[in-house]
């Protein structure tokens, strides 16, 4: 069976000793990035390899680009390679955000660069631990090679998201907090407010306890805040197109798949100064 949404903490130990399944932490704070390292070292499951957002899992940040720029494909999939991945494995990843950050691995892979194979943990590391132990032994690596299959149509430029909202073409959903979406606060960009048009989803309601809810619920709550429109008219960002995979990835968990990611999203947005923001009043 392959897993490509999300996977218990019951079934990863099931399938712990599969040769052909890869495991990636990926925990990361934005306040400290080094955190998420320093934690794997103390603590993860086992065999796991350690992915850092900034490092692995982003490009270099420019005068243009938002917060989290996408990877260069071609180092990332040699990278997975080297983490041991390649087109027949069933990967697994992890943080300790309820998915907030291994969203982000499960997008770029699945969607991205075409490989089915991957779920993210549900609960995160804190539900493999309420049943099962951590490890401090580095995982044994045989490198391999990923071949990626590209899919640049699965996610946004700021040109198209501006061009499409102008011709009433996309459905935009803002995966942040609502006070940051009204441009009440914010913490981390020099601009507050919101693209012109989006709806707001903070990622948060897509679980209960640390889980994800049932796919019954989270079908209905995406249902009546997209209304008619088609799923994969819908576009997703957050700050740096990170948080915004959660959203994604609630939906196709929910069956509402073909919803598209605004990659840079709205730290790229405010770089051009030209860009219309919106904020409640």
């Amino acid at each position: 069976m392959n897993y490509n949404t999300l996977i218990s903490a019951e079934t990863l130990n099931l399938n712990l000793n599969q040769s052909n399944w890869v495991i990636i932490d990926c925990r990361f704070s934005l306040a400290n990035p080094e955190l998420g390292k320093n934690a794997y070292q103390h603590g993860h499951i086992s065999d796991a390899r350690y992915a850092h957002l900034d490092n692995d899992l982003s490009s270099q940040i420019t005068d243009f680009t938002g917060r989290h720029p996408l990877p260069d494909f071609r180092v990332l999939a040699q990278k997975l390679g080297v983490w041991g991945i390649s087109n027949n494995s069933q990967v697994v990843v992890y943080d300790d955000a309820s998915g907030a950050f291994a969203g982000r691995l499960w997008w770029l892979l699945r969607h991205w660069l075409g490989h089915d194979k991957i779920a993210v943990l549900d609960g995160g590391i804190q539900a493999w631990q309420k049943q099962f132990d951590l490890v401090t032994t580095l995982p044994k690596i045989k490198p391999t090679i990923f071949r990626p299959y590209l899919n640049d149509s699965q996610w946004l430029n700021a040109i198209q998201v501006q061009n499409a909202i102008a011709q009433k073409k996309i459905c935009v959903i803002d995966a942040r907090t609502p006070e940051r979406y009204r441009g009440e606060i914010e913490p981390i960009d020099f601009v507050a407010g919101h693209i012109p048009h989006a709806l707001n989803r903070q990622f948060q309601l897509n679980l209960d306890n640390g889980f994800f809810l049932p796919i019954e619920k989270l079908r209905a709550e995406f249902q009546a805040l997209i209304g008619d429109t088609k799923t994969e008219n819908v576009v997703h960002y957050c700050g740096s197109g990170v948080t915004a995979c959660h959203n994604l990835l609630a939906m196709e968990y929910a069956g509402l798949k073909g919803s598209k990611l605004y990659a840079g999203s709205w730290s790229e947005w405010i770089r051009n100064q030209n860009r219309p923001i919106e904020k409640v009043q």
